[in-house]
């Protein structure tokens, strides 16, 4: 009896054969004296001792350049940040304050708004323009220029400041950060443990490769470039954002609120009738804001269809979840997630074995070139047009994709949705009582306004294209910069 049913047991049991034709991975290894483990509380995790940071001090005692310290006294630049505050939140009246997350997005709306009254030095949290921001807590080493979009904006006290001694090597200290050898650099002291948090004066035992100007000119001037580019990108879709607010004659969403509420009870609440309901009891769903947006769409608009129409889009797909293999890369397909859905090079970059995943790469991850990528788990309604240099790459099952029928309607309907009615449209059906949640269903009908002035509307969309042909350009040259410090400055041997 024992035996047969051992037997039963074996046979249920899906047996797992590892694919053969999977790259082996390259095994990570570095020698740890006795003193550094005592140094670590005896402690004999392999995360305690980072293999990164030692190979990177490694390379770098082989650079043919002499090594200088990233900041301090001697180094090449001077940082700090702001000590922790209490903070008093108000509505869209106070100050905008942004997240050290969103050093990343290319053109990020605030994440709160600061009373004036708040106790701490808010000028002193302003950003200027010129400066390099590094995230130093939860998330270590993400880092940016402060260009135009960013200039004299307020930051959270969480995020170290760099200005550089020269000018121009802002974008030199940004390039290097970005390499692995520069970013393993950072996230580990000097003896290659791993930070959890770091300090400006940490920067100071950062060891930086000091190239002839000649170079270290060559990277700032791309690196300005990219960011201008960047720039130039947001200041495109603010044309078309306000081009297509003229045209529908749309007010700030802030001043179409109306007092909606029925104040006769303690309790908010509004009247919906039985036959608006569409299936939907939750209350999110029959906001009165959504009425009166679209009554101002129908108003305005020469028609007013939605995602799901054949002349807007010919395909809305979210794929299932299913297990992940990663490879090293080059060995996969590029692959990240919604979180760094707002990026010009999404910093969680993970790459998918195409041995296990091929055909769904191909017939459900994959992003081409003009498609429109919707969050549609957690932070729900955050909207991409999907830019060239994109294409190929991977992601996450959680993006609802929309295929449009052609590039022609794609930008403005990217830039539709982008707005504060477009995400107020789409937020709109959210469901989940923990993780709120959209479907591929829902986004089919989404209202989308058609223009009475086809100019207008095809003015729109050209911005659209354009804005992403720019942020694609920033990206290459930003990808030239850091290959010339990696190929010319970190790796070139004596």
């Amino acid at each position: 009896m024992v035996t047969g049913n051992a037997r039963k047991l074996k046979e249920d049991v899906p047996q797992i054969v590892a694919p053969a034709d999977l790259p082996e991975e390259e095994l990570r290894w570095c020698p740890v004296s006795l003193n550094e483990v005592f140094e670590r509380g005896m402690r004999l995790e392999a995360s305690v001792f980072d293999v990164e940071g030692k190979h990177a001090r490694e390379v770098l005692n082989k650079c043919r350049w002499p090594v200088a310290s990233l900041c301090g006294d001697t180094g090449l630049a001077t940082a700090y940040h702001r000590p922790r505050f209490r903070r008093i939140w108000v509505d869209e009246t106070g100050i905008p304050i942004y997240q050290p997350s969103q050093i990343l997005d290319l053109n990020p709306k605030p994440s709160g708004y600061l009373s004036d009254i708040t106790d701490t030095d808010i000028d002193a949290l302003i950003v200027k323009k010129g400066q390099v921001l590094l995230t130093c807590s939860g998330t270590i080493g993400l880092c940016t220029v402060v260009a135009d979009t960013f200039d004299n904006r307020v930051f959270s006290h969480d995020l170290i400041r760099i200005t550089a001694n020269d000018d121009a090597d802002t974008g030199y200290i940004y390039a290097f950060m970005k390499t692995k050898v520069g970013g393993a650099l950072i996230r580990t002291n000097e003896y290659g443990a791993v930070i959890s948090h770091i300090e400006p004066e940490h920067l100071a035992s950062v060891p930086i490769p000091s190239p002839p100007k000649v170079i270290r000119k060559r990277v700032n001037e791309l690196v300005a470039r990219s960011f201008a580019l960047r720039d130039e990108s947001n200041e495109l879709l603010a044309q078309a954002e306000k081009l297509l607010y003229d045209e529908l004659q749309l007010l700030p969403l802030n001043k179409l609120r109306p007092s909606y509420f029925d104040k006769s009870a303690d309790l908010r609440n509004f009247t919906v009738k039985l036959s608006n309901l569409s299936g939907r009891v939750d209350g999110s769903y029959h906001v009165p804001i959504v009425d009166s947006i679209m009554k101002c769409l129908r108003k305005n608009a020469a028609e007013l269809t939605d995602i799901g129409d054949a002349r807007i889009s010919k395909e809305i797909r979210l794929p299932g979840r299913f297990t992940r293999i990663y490879v090293q890369e080059g060995q996969g397909a590029v692959y990240f997630t919604g979180k760094r859905i707002l990026e010009l090079d999404p910093a969680d970059k993970k790459y998918l074995a195409f041995a296990r995943h091929e055909k769904r790469i191909k017939e459900q991850l994959e992003i081409k070139q003009n498609m429109l990528l919707v969050t549609s788990s957690g932070t729900l309604g955050k909207v991409v047009l999907v830019p060239k240099h994109w294409e190929g790459w991977t992601m996450t099952h959680d993006i609802i994709r929309i295929i449009p029928v052609s590039e022609k309607i794609a930008g403005f309907v990217s830039v539709f949705l982008i707005s504060e009615y477009g995400e107020e449209l789409m937020k709109r059906f959210t469901y989940g009582s923990v993780v709120d949640h959209i479907e591929a269903e829902h986004i089919i009908d989404v209202p989308v306004p058609l223009l009475k002035s086809s100019s207008t509307q095809a003015a729109i969309n050209d911005y659209a294209l354009e804005a992403n042909e720019k942020r694609t350009e920033a990206y290459n040259l930003e990808q030239e910069a850091i290959r010339i410090v990696d190929d010319d400055v970190i790796h070139a041997v004596r």
